[in-house]
Formats: structure tokens, C-alpha cells, sequence
């Protein structure tokens, strides 16, 4: 487990992007089976830094590893949670079709085109292991608006071992990131990054370890 742990916080590491927060024309909160994400973009929105929160995600994932469970969409099931701890509906938009990180940023594209709200920037939420794709997504799906990621603010230690989803599959999933991080930019679906020896070394050794569940 020592072992694993190392591999682990080094990728968690690489993963996370460290950026400032700054008030923007909105948030998006990415949907996923860990409600830690709303709460975040909770935290923000009641800082101050944007009026919106945007709740993008469907019924996704429904026979994998990152199942939720839920009768409702992701989105609908972030508004809720959003509700319950005391933000006004009226504030929070929902797009409720999105399958994938690249469909949340082109779905809320199309969604605020609609509703001709022209908005510029976004701080987007999601999982820290997941800062990086999702901002290698928006970067290549959405390139003329400029973002911000964010995340649940845990360590290693806390996130993995503090959530209603299992240390298992968070790291099962962490790895299958890291590796369309490297493979995802042929396909045309992100930016290119770089992916140092280090981490690259800890994905390696995790596979063999046999946390190959969410490879492609």
C-alpha cells in the first residue's frame, strides 16, 4: 500500500493545476458520481468570485467503474445539492445531456448560446485527479473562452480516503486519466501536455500493480 500510495500522490499531484481563482462570468461544475464537486463550487460562488453556477452532466457512466447510482442526472443531482446548501435556484443553470468532459464543454457552449448569455470566462469544477484533462478538454473544445480549474481543496490523504466513492476506484480512474492525457490529443479531443518521467513512471507501476480498470 506505501507503494501505492506513492505512485498515487505523484499523479494526484501532476493532476492538479494550482491555478488562482479570480471572479469570472460564471462556474462550471463538472458532473461526476462525487458530490464534493458542488460543494466546491458552492464554496466559490458564496465567495463571491462569480453569480452562476452551471451544473453540466447526464446520466452518465452507467455499466463503469464511475457509475453513480443516481435516478437523475448528474446535473440535477449537483442542483440539488447546490439548493440544499442555501443557493437560490434562480442562480444555477442545468444541462443535463452530457456524457463526457468534452461534451460538457461543448453542450453548455451550445446551451448559453441558446439563451444568449454571452459569457467569456469560466472557473471549472471538477475532480482535482481530473483538473488537467478536463482543462486540456475546454482548451481544445472551447478555445476562445479563458478558464480557471478548480477543485475540492484535500490533499492526497483526504480525497481519497474521505468520499463516498472508494480509494479503489479513484485511483482506477486517476490512471485511466493520466493515460488519455497522453492519448487523447491524436484523436483530436485535447491539447497536448506535457507528461513528465516521473509521473509517467508511477502510471506504469500502478498498471502493473493492476489498477488497469478505466484504461482505454
Amino acid at each position: 500500500m506505501e507503494n501505492i500510495d506513492k505512485y498515487g500522490k505523484i499523479i494526484f499531484e501532476y493532476m492538479l493545476m494550482h491555478q488562482p481563482i479570480r471572479k469570472m462570468d460564471a462556474i462550471i461544475a463538472l458532473g461526476a458520481n462525487d458530490i464534493r464537486v458542488a460543494d466546491r463550487a458552492f464554496e466559490i460562488w458564496k465567495s463571491g468570485y462569480s453569480p452562476i453556477v452551471i451544473c453540466t452532466g447526464g446520466k452518465a457512466h452507467l455499466n463503469d467503474i464511475n457509475s453513480t447510482g443516481w435516478d437523475k442526472s448528474e446535473a440535477e443531482v449537483f442542483q440539488d445539492r447546490l439548493v440544499s446548501l442555501g443557493m437560490p435556484t434562480e442562480d444555477i443553470i442545468i444541462e443535463t445531456e452530457a456524457q463526457s468532459s468534452g461534451e460538457n464543454a461543448i453542450f453548455v457552449k451550445k446551451m448559453l448560446k441558446s439563451k444568449n448569455m454571452n459569457f467569456t470566462n469560466f472557473i471549472v469544477v471538477g475532480k482535482p485527479w481530473n483538473e488537467r484533462r478536463a482543462y486540456a478538454t475546454f482548451r481544445k473544445q472551447w478555445p476562445e473562452v479563458d478558464i480557471i480549474m478548480s477543485s475540492p481543496q484535500l490533499s492526497y490523504d483526504e480525497y481519497m480516503n474521505s468520499g463516498d466513492v472508494s480509494k479503489e476506484v479513484l485511483l482506477n480512474v486517476m490512471v485511466g486519466d493520466l493515460q488519455r492525457i497522453k492519448e487523447y490529443p491524436k484523436l483530436g479531443f485535447q491539447i497536448e501536455q506535457d507528461i513528465p518521467n516521473e509521473v509517467w513512471n508511477a502510471f506504469e507501476n500502478l498498471v502493473k500493480i493492476g489498477y488497469n480498470k478505466y484504461l482505454i
